[in-house]
């Protein structure tokens, strides 16, 4: 099925190589010779398949696995010796998303319609559906179904993941934490959590997939009494798995200013203090969201290995969410990394993977392969999401939430060729990275080895 749907797709595709099919074989069996020289087989849903009859990391039944798919190479145009390597080449790699969201699965619209029936408030219908969108998976056999495919395609061993959320409130950090650990949990045949880069390491062997968790904002209780009092759940959050934590989000906070504040003033003391309790404790530092003078700062604050997970290139593309190069080489300074990201408007130019690939190329060539990975800042949507039965109750316009300031002009706009970044298209990144002549270990350190030594420096570090 899986072959004749792929065929299907490539015909229809716009791109033109009549091989892609042949290629594709071709690459199945490299992958099956690979994975019997290594002692695993390729990743399914289903462990039980013989490890011949699964398809290869293109092949889907998938419509909108299949689109992104035939987007991307309908920009890229690989040949088939390209393609055939990139793919065998990935599947053989330990890839490890520097900042993302495990597949997010549909709504149940009949406990939504049925909350609101109830009277439920805003807030609580918009947390019962973000913890449907993160959870469904655990209970909702179509939807484990749904995120085992979309990994499976994806070939990635390890998502950094979005386990907190924009802030500082302990409590509200919790929840998605709580979402992401009941997700593994109880899905953990498809998706298990990792606390150590050791277990990550380990996933890969067994052609696994995992999570590593950050938490977004730094925990503060809000009391005041002493610094360290406020920074005391920092501790208690990396006991808890958090492994990485943002110092702002795009507003100004009691550590620094986001990227989105025009007065662009840099960490307080009280940042400063979190920095080095982060380096003492084992956290990553990430200032992806943080202004540019905030990441300076921090980068010369910090003692450990730092980064700006899923940011983008200024010198590229000038954006509040890019760094420029004073700011990159900061972190390089510090042994961390820049994790470019999937999002068009951070990326300008074509907005599309080949943008993608060229912010890759600049931090490369101006500061070195050790300090590039891909933090994608996406997440594959269930193919359930667009039916009827899914769709949540509508409130009408509502007003934007105080974290989530964006300038005019930051998001949005007509990027034709947005498709091309989609999360399953993780395999067609590794090929455009042979296309423009990367080494298979050059190419190994930008999608995922880069990311594991930082983790590995960081935790290390904990005494």
């Amino acid at each position: 099925m899986w072959e004749k749907a792929s065929a299907k797709a490539a015909n229809g595709s716009g791109w033109d190589r009549r091989n892609f099919l042949g290629a594709l074989t071709a690459t199945a069996a490299a992958v099956l010779g690979a994975s019997q020289g290594r002692g695993d087989e390729p990743e399914t849903s289903s462990p039980s398949e013989p490890a011949a009859a699964r398809p290869p990391l293109l092949f889907s039944d998938h419509p909108k696995i299949i689109a992104a798919r035939d987007a991307a190479l309908a920009v890229l145009k690989p040949s088939d010796a390209e393609l055939q390597r990139g793919l065998e080449l990935h599947y053989r790699s330990l890839v490890f998303d520097t900042y993302a969201f495990a597949p997010r699965a549909a709504y149940d619209g009949a406990a939504l319609a049925a909350a609101d029936a109830q009277g439920a408030s805003d807030a609580e219908l918009q947390d019962l559906q973000e913890e449907q969108s993160m959870t469904r998976a655990a209970t909702a056999p179509e939807e484990r179904a749904e995120l085992a495919e979309a990994l499976r395609c994806a070939g990635v061993t390890c998502i950094f993941q979005n386990a907190g959320e924009e802030g500082q409130d302990p409590l509200r950090l919790m929840k998605r934490l709580a979402r992401f650990t009941y997700l593994t949990d109880m899905a953990r045949e498809v998706l298990s959590r990792a606390a150590h880069p050791d277990d990550i390491e380990t996933a890969h062997q067994a052609g696994k997939h995992c999570l590593y968790f950050t938490g977004n904002g730094v925990p503060l209780p809000q009391q005041w009494v002493t610094v360290e009092e406020e920074l005391s759940y920092v501790r208690i959050f990396f006991q808890l798995g958090i492994r990485m934590m943002h110092l702002t989000y795009n507003r100004r906070n009691m550590l620094g200013d986001g990227c989105a504040e025009p007065a662009n003033a840099g960490i307080s003391d009280l940042g400063r203090a979190a920095i080095a309790e982060m380096n003492r404790v084992g956290v990553i530092v990430d200032v992806a969201h943080s202004g540019w003078r905030t990441s300076l700062e921090a980068a010369k604050a910090s003692t450990r290995p730092m980064v700006a997970s899923h940011t983008a290139c200024a010198g590229v593309n000038q954006h509040i969410r890019a760094k420029p190069d004073d700011v990159i080489r900061a972190i390089c300074d510090t042994g961390g990394l820049v994790g470019v990201c999937c999002i068009p408007n951070f990326l300008g130019g074509t907005g599309d993977i080949a943008a993608l690939l060229d912010h890759v190329d600049y931090v490369v060539k101006r500061f070195g392969i050790e300090h590039v990975g891909i933090g994608t800042d996406v997440a594959h949507q269930s193919q359930y999401a667009s039916l009827p039965a899914a769709k949540a109750p509508s409130r009408g316009r509502r007003r934007t939430r105080y974290e989530a300031l964006w300038p005019a002009g930051a998001l949005g706009g007509r990027w034709p060729r947005a498709d091309t970044l989609a999360w399953t298209n993780w395999p067609l990144f590794t090929v455009g990275l042979v296309q423009r002549g990367y080494s298979e270990e050059d190419i190994q350190k930008i999608l995922g080895r880069n990311m594991l030594r930082v983790c590995r420096d960081v935790l290390n570090s904990n005494g």
